[in-house]
């Protein structure tokens, strides 16, 4: 009995020897104040990792996504990867980048000592400039987008079906439901009044039968009918496909959301203007955005809230 009790002893010993720890930080995004924003979790690691742990982390921590980071020396470049808990990887550049970026300045990594005046990152092999800078102790990232491209209309009534509302709820200026694309493509849902932004109940299934059918991925409720008048307009953003019923904060639905607004001239280009998102969920999220010539900058700053340790 000693003997097979001094055996099992060993073998755990060597797989936990064989265990694998990587640093984690849980941070909140678009905000400088802890419990708002957008959760985010931040994994560092050395090295690639397999892809079914990717999926494992994000679903473990079960925010809408989860980055992995590390610093590429060949590539002169801070790199990042993005999985949401519906094992999906996340190419744009939302608040997923933002709070990896913001979390590198906080922590003082000098992620750009090679690069230069010109700042970027680089997210599944995409080059995304930033500019950064400091205001009172609190850093902020703004991010590059694409120009944005207007694509397909999608029918009112169908999109209020799908959102639990009347087609009168998404009588706004005269705008329909139309799908933007910077770095991914998004559903823009004009909403009338703020009262029918909180009266949105999503049915998921038919979510996902949309935006399947019209080649998007989320859908990006927005009013400006808006009680806070500090902001150009207020949001909502489901995207059940992805794994995400109700994000607190979506950079890369903002970014195509400008270049709507300014598409349809209700904001100017070179001119910034804040968006709210994240009320209902009790996360309230500020996002900053400006249409350019050459792109979108959406902007923001992040808090660190946890930070600790995983085992693979």
């Amino acid at each position: 009995m000693r003997r097979s009790t001094s055996r099992a002893s060993y073998q755990w010993l060597l797989k936990l020897k064989k265990m694998k720890k990587l640093k984690y930080y849980i941070l909140d995004v678009f905000t400088n104040q802890r419990y708002k924003g957008n959760p985010l979790a931040v994994v560092w690691s050395d090295e690639e990792l397999a892809l079914s742990q990717y999926y494992d982390i994000a679903r473990e921590f079960g925010y809408s996504e989860t980055s992995f980071v590390f610093y590429s020396a060949a590539e002169k470049a801070f790199k990042v990867r993005s999985f949401t808990p519906g094992f999906y990887e996340v190419t744009g550049a939302g608040h997923n980048l933002l709070g990896a970026v913001c979390l590198a300045l906080i922590k003082g990594w000098d992620i750009f000592k090679e690069q230069g005046d010109n700042k970027w990152v680089v997210i599944q092999d995409h080059k995304i400039p930033l500019v950064t800078s400091t205001e009172n102790g609190v850093h902020f990232v703004a991010m590059k987008q694409q120009s944005s491209k207007i694509l397909d209309a999608v029918p009112a009534a169908l999109v209020a079906e799908a959102l639990g509302l009347d087609t009168e709820d998404l009588k706004l200026c005269n705008w329909l439901p139309t799908v933007v694309q910077t770095e991914v493509a998004h559903l823009m849902v004009p909403i009338k009044n703020n009262d029918s932004l909180k009266q949105a109940l999503p049915n998921n299934d038919l979510l996902k039968k949309i935006s399947a059918q019209y080649g998007f991925e989320g859908f990006y409720l927005f009013t400006t009918d808006s009680s806070e008048k500090d902001y150009v307009a207020e949001t909502r953003f489901f995207n059940p496909a992805f794994g995400i019923n109700e994000d607190p904060a979506t950079g890369t639905a903002a970014g195509p959301l400008a270049g709507y607004l300014n598409a349809v001239s209700h904001i100017s280009q070179r001119q910034a203007y804040q968006i709210l998102q994240g009320v209902l969920v009790n996360h309230a999220s500020s996002i900053q955005v400006k249409v350019t010539p050459e792109g979108i900058w959406v902007s923001g700053s992040s808090v660190i809230v946890m930070e600790g340790e995983l085992v693979i």
